[in-house]
């Protein structure tokens, strides 16, 4: 059911790999426990303000549900971006351990080969990477070229790093270049953009900080002034109720507008 709700329509194939048997990152497919995740978190958000606002358990109730329904798709897009941040963090150890391959004068092929263990001593056996590693390793088993193979993990990856390695991977096989150097260089340049994104992520969680408490002070507040008698707060006459509504949109705006602040990304 779920499913039928939140489908968007476009024309977005979904891509399977080569062989047919790989993932595409662009399309996060949830678990049941995926959804209820999801809608739970948004249930729990709306009813909780509700509550404190208007005191009412059936509109809390109701409120609560229709948030829970596109909280799943937030919940969603969150799980996507995390499994492909996850994979550029992989995806750079796999670059440092063909690094140490081809260093010691392996060829392609063993050198994914040997890169594949390491993957998976350090990952297990059902990540993302170890997954593309070996889709890769079985690809050139097939007689396919790696340059195409590499090329097909870009594009399903949906991720920028990705596609300029493939590129420059590709050009240093056709021209005869150091490949070494190539994984080399591609790997520091990922590494330093992480690092960077770790540290404009550091400065700026004060200010996160301070968000999240400017979007609970109202629920303190209503709670404190419910605590200490005051009637007007609770009483939910025509006037009232506008006030409050109006107050719930407009940290709710203030919000979003604050996380677009702090959401840098290189």
């Amino acid at each position: 059911m779920f499913e039928r709700i939140l489908k968007k329509k476009d024309d977005y194939a979904e891509k399977h790999g080569l062989m047919g048997n790989a993932d595409d990152y662009h399309i996060y497919h949830m678990r049941l426990i995926d959804y209820l995740v999801g809608f739970l978190i948004g249930f729990a958000l709306g009813f909780v303000v509700v509550m404190i606002f208007f005191r009412v358990v059936i509109f809390a109730v109701t409120v609560g549900a229709f948030c829970g329904i596109p909280a799943i798709k937030y919940y969603r897009k969150y799980r996507k971006e995390k499994r492909q941040r996850d994979l550029l963090i992989e995806f750079r150890d796999l670059l440092e351990a063909l690094t140490t391959s081809y260093s010691s004068g392996k060829n392609t092929m063993e050198a994914f080969a040997e890169s594949y263990q390491d993957l998976l001593s350090l990952y297990g056996e059902k990540s993302d990477i170890v997954n593309e590693t070996r889709i890769i390793i079985a690809g050139m088993t097939n007689n396919i070229i790696i340059e195409d193979l590499l090329r097909d993990f870009a594009e399903r990856c949906g991720l920028e790093d990705v596609e300029s390695f493939t590129s420059t991977f590709e050009s240093g096989l056709r021209q005869g270049g150091d490949i070494r150097q190539v994984v080399w260089d591609s790997r520091k340049i990922i590494n330093d953009k992480i690092e960077i994104e770790m540290e404009i992520k550091t400065m700026l969680t004060e200010k996160e900080n301070e968000l999240n408490i400017m979007m609970v002070m109202p629920l303190i507040i209503m709670v404190t002034l419910s605590g200490i008698g005051t009637m007007s707060a609770v009483i939910n006459t025509p006037f009232t109720v506008i006030v409050k509504i109006f107050a719930i949109g407009l940290f709710a705006a203030a919000y979003m507008m604050g996380r677009k602040i702090i959401n840098i990304r290189i």
